[in-house]
């Protein structure tokens, strides 16, 4: 009888036809999204990760790994000025238009955006926010809700850190949970977005924190703080925005939802994260059980980095749990396990050459330094290959995600 209810379940998502933005905000209905035309939306979406969030390995960094070491290693290749310039054509290059009507037009109909809240906010005298991640924002929604996708905004890395590794770009500890002046910019800058985009309806909502906690630290003593946070972050953005929904991941790379009690906010998803694991259904009944307990919807908000068989396998057990997905991740350098890749150059590799080996001094940086020619046309050809017209499509990653090249 489960067997069929779940099939039923599936069959009903696949022949559905797709729902399409409205002028009218998402919302919750039980555990469904409604479009604005009150019919169910399904979340099929894709990650921009590495865009307004830079992670090192996909440039094919080891150690190298956070936003701060890999803008320290291009510091040592490039000096401050070309840097500079370097970032601000990476984000002008990497995710364009031509790709949010790629990911359309394969019929995807969602994407997340993580971001650093460095890219929001100026800490020079006093704390302003101020920097390029809004105009970026700007862009990606205006682009988005012309193509008719739905964005989810993703605090990937809050200030003092919410996970305590090189996806938050921290220090290497989840300072946010022992900071209140973290946690106070964190609700600041969380109710600013909210603010800006209080009136965008091609915004589904706000994912508050990118998996919280990592296991290497203490749960008992961490845990307890994350909810109570979320209410506080939630309540300040429903000051200024009462439509858009919360976004809510578990503790423990988003994993961990014994820390949750029922749901304070009425425009609620809960959001799990799973990696490298068993497509069976014990991995998700955890997930399905909160669902049913509390009435609420469940979006598995990353996972990825597989084969295309897993993938498939994956998406395809979501989808009998009535779980929105959004795969991990759109673009990167030289890999299948991605709609995109980024052509990499033998330049690239002596970059790559230079980030892999020890620098602790000066005498290492300067023996491990490759020519100056290398180097600028090792970061010129990658600004012309990361966009989307010289990126090869991974035609079986597709497939994987039930969808297909237009």
């Amino acid at each position: 009888m489960q067997h069929t209810i779940r099939s039923l379940i599936l069959l009903t998502i696949l022949l559905s036809p797709m729902a399409s933005p409205g002028s009218g905000f998402v919302t919750v209905n039980g555990t469904s999204l409604r479009a604005s035309d009150g019919s169910v939306l399904f979340l099929r979406g894709i990650n921009l990760g590495n865009w307004l969030m830079p992670e090192g390995y996909m440039f094919k960094f080891t150690h190298a790994n956070s936003p701060k070491r890999i803008n320290e290693t291009f510091l040592q290749l490039l000096g401050p000025e070309e840097t500079r310039k370097f970032w601000e054509k990476y984000r002008d290059n990497y995710i364009t238009h031509e790709d949010i009507r790629f990911i359309k037009r394969c019929g995807l109909n969602s994407i997340r955006v993580p971001f650093n809240y460095r890219l929001f906010v100026s800490e020079d005298q006093t704390v302003r926010f101020d920097g390029p991640g809004f105009a970026m924002l700007d862009r990606v929604i205006r682009w988005s809700r012309e193509e008719g996708v739905y964005v989810v905004l993703d605090m990937h890395a809050a200030p003092g850190g919410q996970t305590g590794d090189n996806i938050d770009d921290s220090d290497g500890y989840p300072y946010l949970f022992e900071s209140p002046a973290a946690q106070q910019l964190t609700i600041d800058l969380w109710k600013e977005i909210a603010a800006r985009y209080a009136k965008e309806t091609i915004v589904i909502g706000y994912d508050l924190l990118n998996e919280p906690i990592a296991t290497y630290f203490d749960a008992a003593r961490f845990n307890p703080g994350l909810e109570p946070l979320y209410k506080r972050i939630t309540a300040a953005i429903r000051q200024v925005d009462t439509s858009h929904i919360i976004f809510l991941g578990g503790a423990q790379w988003n994993n961990n939802f014994s820390v949750f009690g029922p749901p304070f906010d009425r425009k609620v998803v809960y959001t799990y994260h799973k990696y490298w694991c068993d497509t069976t259904q014990a991995m998700v009944q955890e997930y399905a059980d909160f669902m049913k307990r509390y009435n609420v919807p469940i979006w598995m908000g990353e996972s990825g980095e597989n084969t295309d068989q897993w993938i498939d396998a994956w998406r395809r057990l979501n989808e009998r749990n009535n779980f929105g997905w959004c795969f991990w991740p759109y673009k990167k350098m030289d890999a299948g396990s991605n709609m995109v890749s980024i052509p990499k150059t033998a330049e690239w590799d002596s970059i790559i050459t230079f980030a892999n080996k020890p620098r602790t001094t000066y005498k290492e940086i300067r023996e491990a330094r490759p020519s100056d020619h290398i180097i600028k046309k090792a970061f010129t050809d990658y600004l012309d290959l990361c966009r989307f017209e010289r990126c090869t499509v991974n035609d079986g990653y597709l497939r994987a995600l039930g969808v297909k090249r237009p």
